[in-house]
Formats: structure tokens, C-alpha cells, sequence
């Protein structure tokens, strides 16, 4: 991805743009994890932006008319429709498999995850043309996205509005590099009951959340792509930043310092802090390795896309050096 690039955007193939929502998808059952982050990294954020600005005040003009051959047509589903099924195909298919391993094997799941950040990072940031400008606006991202990790969630109810309000922040965030939309539900208060709603199919909860996110989605598509569009540079260094800050939450060792009782009784962590590691133990090295193939599983995706991730780069061959002939 090059933040001055200008060339019309290639077509992706159905195949690989339904990889890339169920991408999106499982990242996003993952709170601190963020599926617009899986968009960014595999080059479809902002063809992705421009996709939601179709459904416009023209489309409802359209509709009203009857004009539907114009309607329909206004509306990319040869992009939209391959990568929402593979978005929702990755929530239905796998919420309970994400909720076990997150009972399970947290710290084995977020060193997968903290691999993935890391790559991201570095791959979205040597795109960046950095000057004084990009860097504060990389430093408000990284302290904002800090900050937000860091909050204690709230204790609030499950109603229909409580839900509502809570789908419109959460996929606003979800669409943001680096800002879980999951996490977002979490300090909210809602995540368990949202991941129980979806793997148990609850209509009740299901449809005043995703009414929100789609009121929330159309609206803060088009503030996102409008600053792309005339402030590129700065607005990626702080998309880079809210990467850099998410790492906090996604830091696989942590210490509960304070438990609550959910609504069904059973302890969940209240707020944790980070600590180090035991580096002569066995978790850690599993961990370690995780990380690592979360690195350069990511990378490697980013060089199929762009032939110019900076590992991959670094790790070839120099230019211009020519073998040594042996003797």
C-alpha cells in the first residue's frame, strides 16, 4: 500500500475477497483484536470504504422511484457480497471456538494475535511518508488507542437501546485499525452477552445490535474515507498509532487485579495489568512460537499483496550483489 498512490484499484477474486472476511471475521471475535486491521493489512480497507458510501441518499431516491435495475446497480456486490459472507460465515462458525480458546488458551490465542498486530505495524508503516506532521498524529493514535485498551468495563443492562447504542460504537470502532469492535462491546459491558446471542441465534439481542452497527457503519464509512481522501498520510500514521496503542490489551500475560460476577454467576476480570512472562517456562516458548508465525504468516500475506513488505524485503536478496563463482 502506498499512502501518494493514485491507480485505480485491481478487482480481487471472489475467493480471495471471502478469505479475507472470514479474516475479518475471526479478528473480530477476538477483543483488543481488530477486523479492520485484517482489511487494512490485505489491501481492501479503503475499496471497503468506498463500498458502504454506496448506500447513499441517491440509492433511497432510487428505491422510492422504483428505478431498481439503477439501484441495484449503484451497489458493488461482486465485493460486497463474497466478503460479508466470509464475515459471517467467521462469526457464526466459529464463536464458540473462539470462546473456548479464550477460556482456554488466552495466552496462546493473543500471542497468535500480538504476532499479527506487530507485522501490521510494520508493513502499513514504511508505506507512511513520515515527517513531523505524521509522527504527532502516529503519537495521538498510539496514546489514544492506549488509553482505550485500557478502561475499566462498565456494568450496563442488556436492553434493546443499551444494545442498539452499543452496535453503533462498536462497529465504528471495528472498522478502525487497531480498535477492537469486540473490545469496545467489553468495556461496555456487552461482549459475553453479544457472544452468547450469536452462538445461541438470539433474534431479541441480534437485531437491535446489528441495527446499530449498520446506522454506525454508513455513517462513520464516510468520515473515514473523506479524511483518506484529503488527508492520507496523517490519517494512516494514526491508524498505524491505534495498532501500535491496541498492543497493550492483546499483551498475552496479564494479572487480574479485580473479578465481577456476570449475570450468570460465573468470575470474569474486571481489570488486569501486564506482566513479564515466565521466560524458563514451557507456555512461554509455545507462545513465543505462536507469535512468531502470526509475524510472518502476516508478512508474508502483505508481500503476496504488495511485493514489498519490508521483512520479506530485508530478508531477500541484496541488489546488485552477484554470487560469488567458486574457484
Amino acid at each position: 500500500m502506498n499512502s501518494e498512490d493514485t491507480s485505480p484499484r485491481r478487482p480481487f477474486s471472489a475467493l480471495r475477497l471471502f478469505l479475507t472476511g472470514f479474516a475479518m471475521g475471526i479478528a473480530d471475535l477476538i477483543p483488543g483484536v481488530s477486523g479492520g486491521t485484517m482489511a487494512f493489512i490485505l489491501g481492501v480497507y479503503e475499496q471497503l470504504l468506498d463500498a458502504i458510501k454506496s448506500f447513499n441518499v441517491r440509492l433511497l431516491q432510487l428505491f422510492g422511484k422504483r428505478q431498481w435495475r439503477e439501484a441495484f446497480g449503484q451497489i458493488p456486490w461482486t465485493f460486497l457480497i463474497p466478503l460479508g459472507l466470509g464475515i459471517g460465515v467467521a462469526i457464526i462458525s466459529m464463536a464458540r471456538t473462539m470462546r473456548f480458546l479464550l477460556e482456554n488458551y488466552p495466552i496462546y490465542l493473543f500471542a497468535f494475535f500480538f504476532g499479527l498486530i506487530l507485522a501490521s505495524i510494520i508493513a502499513v508503516g514504511v508505506t507512511v511518508r513520515w515527517n513531523p506532521t505524521t509522527l504527532v498524529a502516529l503519537v495521538v493514535g498510539t496514546v489514544a488507542a492506549f488509553i482505550i485498551v485500557g478502561l475499566v468495563p462498565l456494568n450496563m443492562p442488556n436492553d434493546p437501546l443499551t444494545l442498539f447504542l452499543s452496535g453503533t460504537v462498536a462497529i465504528m470502532a471495528m472498522i478502525l485499525p487497531g480498535i477492537s469492535g469486540s473490545f469496545i462491546l467489553l468495556i461496555l459491558g456487552q461482549y459475553a452477552y453479544v457472544l452468547n446471542a450469536v452462538s445461541e441465534f438470539n433474534l431479541l439481542a441480534i437485531i437491535p445490535l446489528g441495527l446499530g452497527a449498520v446506522v454506525g457503519l454508513l455513517g462513520f464509512a464516510r468520515v473515514l474515507s473523506w479524511l483518506l481522501k484529503h488527508y492520507h498520510g496523517v490519517t494512516v500514521a494514526v491508524l498505524v498509532g491505534f495498532m501500535a496503542g491496541s498492543l497493550r490489551k492483546i499483551w498475552p500475560w496479564k494479572e487480574v487485579l479485580e473479578t465481577m460476577l456476570d449475570r450468570h454467576g460465573e468470575i470474569v476480570p474486571l481489570r488486569e495489568r501486564n506482566i513479564l512472562p515466565d521466560f524458563a517456562g514451557p507456555e512461554f516458548w509455545i507462545a513465543l512460537l505462536l507469535a512468531v508465525i502470526g509475524f510472518f504468516l502476516l508478512s508474508f500475506i502483505d508481500h503476496l499483496q504488495t511485493r514489498a513488505n519490508p521483512i520479506f524485503r530485508w530478508m531477500g536478496p541484496r541488489r546488485g550483489t552477484k554470487p560469488v563463482a567458486s574457484p
